[in-house]
């Protein structure tokens, strides 16, 4: 008799064996509801019972051994259109599929001391309550130490940039460009890229960073943007924090070990 199996993303028809091993108990835990994405404690995402109706299934599935998210059963959910991402050049290998790209906003991650949340940071960065700057020179903050422990330490750029080289100094609910015009911080990668070229043409061309949905050209797909895996101010100690791996998956019925896995190509 043969079945098939799926697990993790691979598809193999093996030989039930009736002699087999009972496969393991499963465990009794309660499913944890509250996991992240791609940062620990950055990018929150709760579990959804029956978010897809149609199948029963919920918006995600959360890893009880490292609490992020380990499976979406709507990988849409909460996302918004990613928005304007002009084409390059009609040749231009990094012009990206873009007819609908959709993303998680970052603008809710505004947040701060439960401020309002229609101003987000312009709730006390109005002009008034807090004066806009009126130099970029590097200075000593006397608030947001848990960003940035020391401001005129910036662990971004080694020394080439400050804050307000990518924060705008009298709309901080946004971002800028080199030429002080807004970016969404939605668009972080519009920022970005400007400066890391290289890893911005990869991104476009989807083998840097990560894309779930579908693999047809004009098919929905989320995009992760650059600030949903690297904290742009920490950047030079850590560029991409570990994630504490999971378990080595549960061995098909019947195999008892997987020494096979071992062996590289070729047989050598």
């Amino acid at each position: 008799m043969l079945c098939l199996l799926v697990t993790g993303g691979w598809l193999g028809v093996i030989a039930a064996d009736a002699t087999a091993a009972p496969a393991p108990a499963k465990s009794t835990e309660p499913p944890v509801t509250e996991c992240f994405e791609s940062r620990e404690g950055y990018t929150t995402v709760t579990r959804v019972e029956n978010a897809v109706p149609q199948y029963g299934y919920p918006n995600v599935k959360c890893s009880n051994r490292t609490s992020k998210v380990w499976w979406y059963g709507d990988p849409y959910d909460g996302t918004i259109p990613m928005g304007d991402m002009p084409v390059l050049a009609a040749d231009d290998p990094t012009r990206g599929d873009f007819a609908n790209a959709v993303v998680k906003p970052r603008e809710p991650h505004l947040m701060y001391f439960n401020m309002d949340p229609e101003k987000h940071c312009a709730a006390c960065h109005d002009g008034q309550t807090v004066p806009f700057p009126k130099s970029n020179k590097p200075r000593e903050l006397g608030m947001h130490q848990d960003i940035v422990e020391d401001s005129l330490q910036l662990q971004h750029g080694r020394g080439a940039i400050w804050c307000l080289d990518c924060h705008n100094a009298t709309d901080r609910n946004s971002l800028k460009d080199r030429q002080g015009a807004k970016v969404s911080f939605n668009q972080p990668q519009k920022l970005c890229g400007s400066c890391h070229g290289q890893v911005y043409a990869n991104w476009r061309m989807g083998i840097h960073g990560k894309r779930i949905g579908s693999w047809k050209t004009g098919g929905k797909k989320r995009w992760w943007v650059c600030t949903e895996c690297h904290n742009p101010h920490t950047v030079q100690k850590a560029r991409f924090d570990p994630i504490k791996p999971e378990a080595a998956p549960e061995l098909p019925r019947g195999m008892k070990n997987a020494d096979h896995e071992r062996t590289e190509h070729g047989g050598n």
